[in-house]
């Protein structure tokens, strides 16, 4: 019997769907919970931000709070004092001293956004990608211009982090954009894509 269904051709074929069926669910399961903890990690560097703002608790604040995240959560990675420091370092690159709506972080969107603005839209596109490309970027890009590019970027051509990295110190943002070309209107997508990145880079 066993035989028989490894050979059987619609059982094979019916196997590779359900195969793409759960790697789509576990894709969209990762981006999700990605979402939240950026969601999370949103709230706890405004969180930071405001208590080192009003509050005098001294420089040991935070590590305070990483060793008492650590203890309650042993199993969740991300309280270590480094991470929490970048947690602050990304929500004030962002947030630029404006106050946002906590609901901006839940939204996902992908429309571009306009010269020197973070808006809502612009949060959501933020959380879409890995927390390490989120360091990457703003360790990395000078203003938020910038680095909502190579947000929408990673997005766009899934770019893992050391092809972003790579992008970034190449400087394909100051690039981007001076040389004109007609490949997208004479060439299929992904030829006049590689094409006019293929100018772009000498």
């Amino acid at each position: 019997m066993k035989s028989n269904l490894i050979s059987d051709k619609n059982y094979k074929n019916w196997l590779a769907d359900i195969k793409l069926k759960i790697r789509s669910a576990q894709l969209k399961a990762a981006v999700k919970v990605n979402t939240e903890l950026l969601g999370l990690y949103w709230q706890l560097g405004a969180d930071i931000v405001e208590k080192q703002t009003y509050s005098k608790w001294g420089d040991g604040f935070l590590l305070q709070l990483s060793r008492d995240l650590t203890i309650e959560f042993p199993d969740m990675k991300g309280f270590s004092v480094s991470n929490l420091k970048y947690i602050k370092q990304w929500y004030k690159f962002y947030s630029q001293g404006k106050t946002l709506s906590q609901q901006a972080v839940g939204l996902i969107a992908k429309q571009s956004v306009p010269t020197n603005q973070i808006n809502q839209q612009s949060i959501g596109q933020i959380v879409q990608i890995p927390w390490g490309h989120n360091i990457a970027i703003i360790t990395k890009c000078k203003n938020i211009n910038e680095s909502l590019y190579y947000v929408q970027n990673t997005i766009a051509h899934n770019w893992s982090r050391s092809v972003l990295v790579h992008q970034i110190e190449r400087g394909l943002y100051k690039r981007e954009g001076k040389s004109i070309n007609n490949f997208a209107l004479t060439l299929p997508k992904p030829q006049s894509d590689l094409a006019g990145q293929t100018l772009k880079d000498r």
